[in-house]
C-alpha cells in the first residue's frame, strides 16, 4: 500500500466546503502558525508573492510540522516544466496553475505533473528519486504512486477561459476550477467590479461546468461574508483571504481603536 496519499484530492470530490487561506508573506513561521488554525488547506503563492523555490520548500516543511490535516497547495507563477518539477520534488502534491485559457492548456498542465507511464503516456515530469517528495529515496513506492495522488487546480480568470470552461472542466486530470474574481472581472471589461452581473453570471457558469464534469470549483473570497455568499452559489473550495490582508486589517483596526 502506498504511503504517499493526498487526502485533499479525494475531498475535492465531495460537496462539503473546504476553506483555506493564501500565504503571501513568504514566512514559514506564519505558515506553521496558521497550519494550527484548522484550515482545510493553505496556499503558498508563487505568482503574486515573494516565494521562490526555497521559500516554498520551507513553508511545506512548516505546514507539515503542525501534524494536522491541513493540506498545502502551491500556486505556480507559470506553467514551466522545470518549475513544476521542482515544486513537486519539494513535496507539493496539490498545484494551482494560473490563467489557464483552454482545454489544451489544461491538458498540458496535467501532463507536467505526471510521470510518463501507461495511464499517462503524455506525462512530462522528470524522474529524480532522491528528493523530499520521495523521502530522499526512502519512499520506494513514490514513483509508481505519485501520479494518482497529484491534484491539479486550474484558474479560470479570462474571457477566453470562460468561453471554453466546459471543455476545461472535462479535461482528464483536472480536479478543480478556481476563479480569480479580479482578473476575470477585468477580462470581461469590469475592472475592479467583481460584483457586476456579467461577472456573477460567469461565476455561475463556471460552477455549472464544474458540477457537470464532477470537479470542484473554488474562489478567492476576501472575507467570511463573501465566502458564505460564494458557498451559496455552489463554490466548495474557498479562500477566506490572505495572511497579509488579515495582518494589515487587524493591526490597523487595533491602532485606530487605541487612538480613538
Amino acid at each position: 500500500m502506498s504511503t504517499f496519499t493526498n487526502p485533499l484530492k479525494e475531498r475535492l470530490k465531495e460537496s462539503e466546503p473546504l476553506f483555506g487561506l493564501w500565504l503571501s508573506m513568504g514566512c514559514e513561521t506564519a505558515a506553521e502558525a496558521l497550519a494550527h488554525a484548522g484550515f482545510d488547506w493553505l496556499l503558498i503563492d508563487m505568482e503574486h508573492a515573494p516565494n521562490d523555490s526555497a521559500d516554498t520548500t520551507a513553508q511545506l516543511r512548516a505546514i507539515a510540522a503542525a501534524h494536522l490535516p491541513t493540506e498545502p497547495v502551491v500556486r505556480l507563477p507559470a506553467s514551466e516544466p522545470w518549475l513544476v518539477k521542482r515544486v513537486l520534488d519539494a513535496g507539493a502534491r496539490t498545484l494551482m496553475f494560473p490563467n489557464v485559457g483552454s482545454a489544451a492548456e489544461a491538458a498540458r498542465a496535467v501532463s507536467l505533473t505526471r510521470y510518463p507511464d501507461e495511464q499517462s503516456p503524455d506525462g512530462q515530469r522528470g524522474v529524480a528519486g532522491v528528493v523530499r517528495a520521495a523521502a530522499y529515496g526512502m519512499r520506494r513506492d513514490y514513483l509508481h504512486g505519485a501520479n494518482a495522488q497529484i491534484a491539479t487546480i486550474v484558474q479560470i480568470e479570462s474571457a477566453e477561459a470562460l468561453a471554453e470552461v466546459e471543455q476545461i472542466a472535462a479535461t482528464p486530470g483536472v480536479d478543480c476550477l478556481f476563479v480569480g474574481p479580479a482578473d476575470l472581472a477585468a477580462s470581461l471589461g469590469h475592472l475592479g467590479d467583481s460584483k457586476h452581473p456579467q461577472v456573477q453570471d460567469a461565476m455561475l457558469r463556471i460552477v455549472s461546468a464544474g458540477r457537470s464534469a464532477g470537479v470542484a470549483t473554488g474562489i478567492f473570497a476576501m472575507d467570511a461574508a463573501s465566502a458564505k455568499q460564494y458557498r451559496e452559489m455552489g463554490f466548495s473550495f474557498i479562500a477566506l483571504a490572505a495572511d497579509v490582508i488579515w495582518l494589515v486589517r487587524a493591526t490597523r483596526q487595533a491602532l485606530q481603536e487605541a487612538r480613538s
